[in-house]
């Protein structure tokens, strides 16, 4: 059994256990908070982050690296076109959401408004957190609002990308926020993607640790799985 070492809630964690359970693989979740790792985590996770991947004896760090080895291992679903623009195109919308989506909204919002006082001990920098609201979010959920055109963002099938974008946006309402009139063909598209099987379960499995950590879950509701 495959094992996925990282707290569920993690944007990047979440990406993996979603892909697992797509490909209906089955895992154990091991909960590591990067701020507090387990003794050995170095030797798992030489840049410290989560998440790590362990298949038997072998071990794998990174959530791209991760869904890439799950894809070559276990290539049925599939989770990345075939053909070569929709593929390079999949991989591009998943670097977005790892680098610039998480890095420039997500993180920093994360980070300011429930690691900093719940886990830092530290307050909250408010300048930061209005600065990501008014410049940087607004830029991303207006490029991700551009390029949706239909149900999936690349193609006609659920991939890599929309698993990525939706772990972001996941987080984003974790934290009492909501997608606003500005974007809305994101806003359907999350609302919509998040009635998957994988999402809905992976959301499920996960709402005890978000319940201890005291994040909104209003946005879940009771979701009844649409198609897989």
């Amino acid at each position: 059994m495959l094992t996925i070492h990282g707290v569920p809630i993690s944007v990047h964690t979440r990406k993996v256990i979603v892909a697992a359970i797509e490909k209906q693989l089955p895992y154990r979740n091991e909960p590591v908070i990067p701020f507090k790792p387990p003794s050995g985590w170095d030797r798992l996770s030489p840049t410290g982050k989560i998440p790590v991947l362990s298949d038997g004896d072998f071990d794998l760090p990174d959530s791209s690296v991760i869904c890439a080895y799950l894809e070559r291992t276990h290539p049925r679903p599939p989770l990345y076109p075939t053909e070569t623009p929709s593929h390079v195109r999949a991989l591009w919308f998943e670097e977005y959401a790892d680098g610039t989506m998480f890095r420039e909204v997500i993180h920093g919002l994360f980070f300011q408004n429930v690691i900093r006082p719940n886990i830092l001990g530290q307050t909250t920098d408010a300048a930061a957190v209005k600065a990501i609201e008014a410049e940087a979010m607004p830029r991303v959920f207006g490029y991700l609002e551009s390029e949706l055109k239909g149900e999936h963002l690349v193609g006609d099938r659920f991939s890599i990308a929309d698993i990525a974008v939706i772990s972001n946006l996941i987080n984003y309402h974790y934290l009492g926020y909501r997608i606003d009139t500005r974007f809305p063909n994101l806003a359907a598209y999350f609302k919509t993607t998040l009635r998957r099987t994988s999402l809905a379960t992976a959301l499920e499995a996960e709402r005890p640790a978000a319940t201890g950590m005291g994040l909104d879950l209003s946005f879940v509701g009771d979701l009844a799985p649409a198609a897989a």
